[in-house]
């Protein structure tokens, strides 16, 4: 064996035995550094999957909250009616009658025109296109909804075909409220001997079979006086800033 065969013989001798010798020397770290590289990930990977899970826990308050509140805005509404009734009843002398109103849930689908945030089509079960219905948000009158080509449209409040039956104040001053512009409503046709006064509060009367009586509308903010009856100005408590879910009334009693 020549000089240079032996030299290479006995280089690599040396490396197989050093990496036998010194082979535990660095073992020990790379293993260190394997397992902590372990440890972070399976961390991690935890972390992360609670995170999902409490995130998924946290959607799934939310839905049943959110179905629990508007099952509670349609219950209050119908208890609303079941008292009013009840406090007539209890007024007249052995008075009788069947009481058995009727709400529904409904979605606003979209604006009916662009240009008019007042008229908006409903996706809304069953419709009768021969009715028209009283229209509630967090029990307040929203407008009505009527039939178009078929189709349930709301006429919110500050609509000028939007019109319902109402009280004005404590002395229950009887009149037809309708949209006077974008802003207020106007209150006509009411009995001129009866005692009105700005800051007076307009409830729902229920003698139009739309709304259930006392329903909140709004305050008055003015009067005015036309051919033998008096007007209001009303400034509505419901305004169509965000339509989203409302309540249709479908049977008052």
């Amino acid at each position: 064996m020549n000089k240079d065969a032996f030299g290479i013989f006995f280089f690599f001798a040396a490396l197989l035995g050093g990496a036998l010798y010194y082979g535990s020397l660095f073992q020990k770290p790379l293993l260190w550094v394997s397992e902590n590289i372990k440890n972070t990930y399976n961390s991690t990977i935890e972390s992360i999957n609670n995170t999902f899970e409490e995130h998924f826990n946290q959607q799934e308050t939310i839905v049943r909250l959110k179905a629990e509140l508007k099952k509670y805005d349609k219950n209050h509404l119908l208890m609303h009616q079941f008292a009013t009734e009840l406090n007539d009843l209890f007024q007249e002398n052995n008075s009788s009658f069947k009481i058995n109103p009727d709400v529904e849930l409904v979605r606003a689908v979209s604006y009916a025109k662009f240009a008019d945030i007042n008229r908006l089509w409903l996706k809304m079960d069953d419709f009768n296109s021969s009715k028209v219905y009283g229209l509630v948000h967090k029990e307040r009158t929203a407008g009505i909804v009527i039939d178009k080509n078929g189709k349930p449209l709301a006429l919110l409040n500050n609509d000028f075909k939007s019109s319902y039956a109402v009280y004005v104040g404590n002395n229950k001053a009887p009149g037809i409220i309708r949209g006077q512009n974008e802003k207020d409503l106007i209150v006509e046709f009411i009995p001129t001997w009866i005692d009105i006064a700005v800051g007076d509060e307009v409830i729902t009367s229920g003698m139009d079979n739309l709304f259930f009586k006392g329903i909140k509308v709004g305050k008055v903010l003015s009067l005015q006086q036309s051919q033998g009856y008096q007007s209001a100005i009303v400034k509505p408590y419901y305004e169509a800033k965000e339509p989203g879910y409302f309540h249709v009334i479908r049977r008052v009693r």
